[in-house]
């Protein structure tokens, strides 16, 4: 489908005890995705089979149109990919491994990436195994960025930075998407920065997709999970769109208030044994 960026069907992958999928996932064009699940849910073996790091036991996955197998090479030039499993200490330098990198895409934007290395404070001859981990991370994302790709794949970029290092990084995502056919497809565990980040939400669950879609839409979940019950009073995520609440009054509840659902609350409402 053309308006997809990333679609992905009956993809499944086992290891040992642990099964990711069958999955099915659509990112359509345009979106900021955000992929969220627990540590070991399976976000980063999603990532790393798209990317066509490991044999997936079934499934399709086809990116900006292109089978990820067939059709690799193209697929990974249209790809600007970020993961913690990377490292670049090998070039020793900055500058040696930009100047690796620049050369396998044809439009590597040269003033693009002296922006963004300025704007996040990485020096062209810095030592690589010298930079501390957030350095280290904006690293991957100006090499991400700096071909100007259709498709971001960014796998915790946010995990283990401070404050400051997120907003920066956030500052660069914005702008980079300014551009509605760009999509950025981020997985993390962090649901109060992919609340504020995304339009799009799929929420991942020990290798099963339990929900995706418009971040907007994530309220309308069938039925009544109580979260808190004592003194009589119980705290609840409800469908609004169901009539929950009169149901509720007629049996009996009282002193109802509502307030809209957090992507935290919803996630532990769905993810909770």
């Amino acid at each position: 489908m053309a308006d997809l960026a990333l679609k992905i069907r009956g993809l499944k992958k086992t290891y040992g005890s642990f099964t990711l999928g069958p999955l099915d996932l659509d990112v359509p064009k345009g979106a900021i995705y955000g992929y969220v699940g627990s540590n070991g849910a399976g976000k980063t073996t999603t990532m790393n089979l798209i990317m066509g790091m490991g044999r997936m036991d079934a499934g399709r996955i086809e990116v900006l149109d292109l089978d990820h197998i067939e059709q690799e090479a193209a697929m990974k030039s249209k790809v600007g990919y970020v993961s913690l499993d990377l490292s670049f200490n090998a070039w020793g330098k900055v500058d040696k491994l930009i100047s690796f990198m620049r050369g396998f895409y044809d439009d590597w934007d040269d003033d693009y990436c002296e922006s963004l290395l300025e704007r996040l404070k990485i020096g062209w001859k810095d030592r690589i195994s010298t930079l501390s981990f957030g350095s280290r991370t904006k690293l991957g994302l100006v090499l991400a960025l700096s071909h100007r790709p259709p498709l971001l794949l960014l796998d915790e970029p946010l995990a283990g930075l401070d404050a400051i290092s997120k907003q920066e990084i956030f500052a660069e995502l914005l702008e980079a998407v300014q551009d509605e056919s760009r999509t950025v497809f981020i997985s993390s565990h962090n649901l109060d920065d992919i609340e504020r980040f995304t339009d799009h939400i799929g929420i991942l669950h020990q290798g099963s997709l339990l929900l995706e879609g418009p971040t907007t839409d994530l309220s309308e979940v069938e039925g009544l999970v109580v979260q808190k019950n004592e003194g009589g009073r119980c705290r609840a995520l409800v469908d609004t769109h169901r009539d929950t609440l009169q149901s509720l009054v007629e049996r009996g509840a009282s002193d109802l208030a509502d307030s809209p659902v957090t992507l935290e609350e919803l996630f532990v409402a769905l993810v909770k044994d």
